[in-house]
């Protein structure tokens, strides 16, 4: 019976262990969350005629226009205003993905994912968006090693057939009262 308590204390660890685990890697989540809802990302035009300023999920803050930009006239203005735009949204998006990384892990390759795709919707190279990511501030916590809802450690295999010490006991304990 000691094996069997002895195999159910190590299951009951094991599961602990992975709450744990589970408690360390999103003990991050509050700060990711503010870092994500503070995020702003600014684009200004070449000429320096337009601002543009996004969020979280590139959403657009404000855009700004000098005397400049609006004596352009309508097609120079939206031509501007549309690279411009993209250039804000793209910068917010790597921004976003670089913190999710940091807090999460790079597990996914989020950056990179986010990186690839722009650069061939916007024409351009992976190499020439990284030089635009913002540069590492602190080393963030690395749980890339960590496992969140699986254990570790595949779960050791069941007793041996037949009954165990606990089956055996009962059926001893209830055959002595008849």
């Amino acid at each position: 019976m000691s094996g069997e308590f002895e195999h159910l204390v190590a299951e009951f660890e094991r599961f602990q262990a992975g709450i744990r685990n589970a408690d360390d890697r999103f003990a991050g989540l509050g700060t990711m969350r503010q870092q994500l809802t503070e995020l702003r990302a600014s684009a200004v035009s070449p000429d320096g005629g337009v601002t543009v300023v996004t969020g979280p999920g590139g959403a657009v803050l404000d855009v700004q226009f000098t005397e400049g930009a609006l004596a352009k006239g309508p097609q120079a203005l939206s031509a501007t205003l549309l690279a411009t735009l993209r250039e804000a949204v793209g910068e917010a998006a790597r921004r976003q993905a670089v913190i999710v990384e940091e807090n999460m892990g790079d597990d996914l390759g989020l950056v990179d994912q986010v990186l690839e795709t722009q650069a061939v919707a916007f024409g351009t190279t992976v190499e020439e968006l990284r030089s635009k990511l913002p540069e590492e501030a602190e080393a963030p916590q690395d749980f890339s090693e960590q496992r969140v809802l699986r254990p570790a450690d595949p779960p050791p295999a069941p007793p041996a057939a037949g009954p165990s010490a606990g089956d055996r006991f009962l059926r001893n304990l209830f055959d002595e009262e008849d």
